[in-house]
């Protein structure tokens, strides 16, 4: 174990002495990324400006809806990078994935390293202040358990989205072209469950609980720290239960990638 992380250590330490040797380009591309996120939170400040609050929700608790899944997502993005589609797709186009392969170096491990992009810690930082001012705007009664639980659930959300990420992946071992279908769940994702899940259509709830349940990641735990009523009814345990999706996905992706890794067949090139 101590082996792969020096492993991955080292794999890092190269992508990051290769981006600071273009300070300004990477110095614009973390203004770009903080400008992007900043614009998309103004946007959603714009509402509350015209709207005092969405289905009985402040800006302060939609705020903290949203920092919360900026910050898991931007993390995620950050560590998992080289899974995105977009990023792995081209990957297994090129055969750049059989020189991975040749290597004496665990795979999974190598595309673990492959995409560590500094410019993406804006959209983390961007995500810790914007949840700094949503606890400067709600009055959150904070316990030990709360304390407690926080980590779990942003730990949960990124390990979620990378399975996604993982599973989008994989796939195109068989698509060779990346699957958009993936991106309505990933960037999608993210966009959905930065506002309350009640304000959706029952069918929209229904899928994103029972079939790729995002609702435990976010909404529910959400109501757990703010103190909120339940409005769809769920069981008393639903606000705990983003640990088993979170990582109960995580999982299945990694089975997922094994399979694909078993019968990859390269394209050629």
């Amino acid at each position: 174990m101590w082996h792969s992380l020096e492993t991955y250590r080292r794999l890092i330490a190269v992508r990051v002495r290769s981006q600071i040797q273009y300070r300004v380009s990477t110095l614009l591309d973390i203004a770009g990324m903080a400008i992007v996120t900043g614009v998309e939170f103004g946007a959603l400040a714009m509402v509350f400006q015209r709207f005092e609050s969405i289905a009985g929700w402040t800006l302060g608790e939609v705020a903290f809806l949203y920092s919360l899944v900026t910050t898991a997502f931007g993390t995620m993005d950050l560590i998992f990078g080289g899974f995105d589609p977009d990023t792995f797709g081209p990957m297994v186009q090129r055969g750049t994935l059989d020189q991975l392969l040749l290597r004496p170096v665990n795979v999974t491990l190598q595309v673990f390293g492959s995409a560590f992009l500094l410019r993406r810690f804006a959209k983390i930082a961007q995500g810790v202040i914007i949840f700094c001012i949503a606890l400067s705007m709600t009055s959150v009664h904070w316990t030990p358990a709360k304390v407690a639980y926080l980590p779990v659930v942003f730990v949960s959300q990124v390990a979620f989205f990378g399975g996604l990420f993982i599973i989008g992946a994989t796939s195109t071992f068989w698509t060779v072209q990346r699957v958009e279908a993936i991106n309505i769940f990933t960037y999608g994702g993210t966009e959905l469950i930065s506002y309350p899940m009640h304000i959706y259509a029952k069918w929209m709830r229904r899928f994103f609980t029972y079939v790729v349940p995002m609702i435990l990641l976010n909404y529910y735990p959400a109501l757990y720290f703010l103190d909120k009523p339940d409005p769809l009814g769920g069981p008393a345990c639903a606000p705990f239960l983003a640990p088993i999706a979170g990582f109960g996905m995580l999982a299945a992706a990694l089975g997922f990638w094994r399979f694909g890794l078993k019968h990859y067949a390269s394209t050629g090139t």
